[in-house]
């Protein structure tokens, strides 16, 4: 890479450090158990992700609201963020910076539109559908979340070797925290996706009627899924271990703090993990404890 193209990376990088920070407590503190060079390939993935997530739920939608129909709209700014994305993977570069930094590790590990695509499909499932049915909701979270996963692990494993058995385990693993985390966040966000954005994520739940038996399967629904991925450890390079040990380890913590909570309160009160807890899950995965 030459002198200006590798400034200018550098300063994409940067700029995706950035909204991470901005966004994400528990994410920035997990990436710091990594070594640098991948934790900046995971930064540039995650804020492609961050961005187009304020497209279809936030930002964007605050920014045109009251605006006429000739303005464009989130449908609009989406379809350009991935069309801008495939171009930065042909080209190489992107006047955005966010894009630029997000296609120069999709290039570096070999992220390809097979596990784009199902993002982009599964934010704009956000601009349409309001409640899903059993198979839209796998659907939507593989897209929004399991491809997530499966990005990520292209960066954790791009240096190593493994066979073909080892890598569908590590594939599923990848998949089952990727789904873990987006039903976490769903399960503790139920109310506010309901009231603010009329939505229901998961089939056949209803803020109006939830109850105590719904929230214990969907926990253990979590649970399963963290138990997946807790297999798939001890295949991860050691750094990548560390730091998604933590991860996950924040999110059972989070999963606990939910099935101690009544269902009554948890569609009125935001559940999360206190950072004193955070920090020690951070020490507890940087000597090696791992969840089981």
């Amino acid at each position: 890479m030459n002198e200006s193209l590798a400034r200018y990376t550098a300063a994409a990088e940067s700029s995706a450090a950035r909204v991470i920070s901005a966004y994400s407590t528990s994410f920035g503190w997990s990436t710091r158990l990594l070594p640098n060079a991948t934790a900046k390939q995971i930064r540039n993935i995650y804020a492609l992700v961050r961005v187009a997530d304020e497209i279809v739920d936030g930002a964007a939608a605050e920014a045109f609201e009251g605006l006429s129909s000739e303005h464009r709209q989130p449908e609009a700014l989406l379809d350009e963020l991935e069309a801008e994305t495939y171009r930065a993977l042909a080209d190489g570069f992107s006047t955005n910076l966010v894009v630029h930094a997000f296609a120069h590790t999709a290039r570096q590990v070999g992220i390809e539109r097979d596990i784009i695509e199902p993002f982009f499909a599964s934010m704009r499932m956000d601009l349409h559908a309001t409640e899903h049915d059993q198979a839209s909701f796998e659907a939507y979270v593989y897209g929004s979340a399991e491809v997530v996963g499966l990005m990520c692990l292209k960066a954790f494993v791009a240096q190593g070797s493994y066979t073909a058995e080892q890598h569908k385990t590590m594939v599923d693993g990848a998949r089952a925290l990727g789904s873990a985390f987006q039903k976490v966040n769903f399960l503790r966000d139920l109310a506010a996706d309901f009231k603010k954005l009329g939505r229901s994520y998961f089939p056949q739940v209803n803020v109006a009627s939830f109850n105590q038996n719904q929230k214990a399967k969907l926990v253990a629904d979590i649970d399963a899924d963290l138990l997946v991925s807790a297999r798939t450890l001890p295949l991860l390079p050691r750094g990548a271990r560390k730091a998604v040990a933590a991860a996950q380890m924040f999110f059972a913590a989070l999963n606990d703090r939910i099935s101690n909570t009544s269902a009554e309160k948890l569609i009125e009160t935001r559940i999360s993990v206190p950072n004193s807890v955070k920090l020690w899950i951070l020490v507890k995965a940087l000597l090696g404890v791992t969840p089981k």
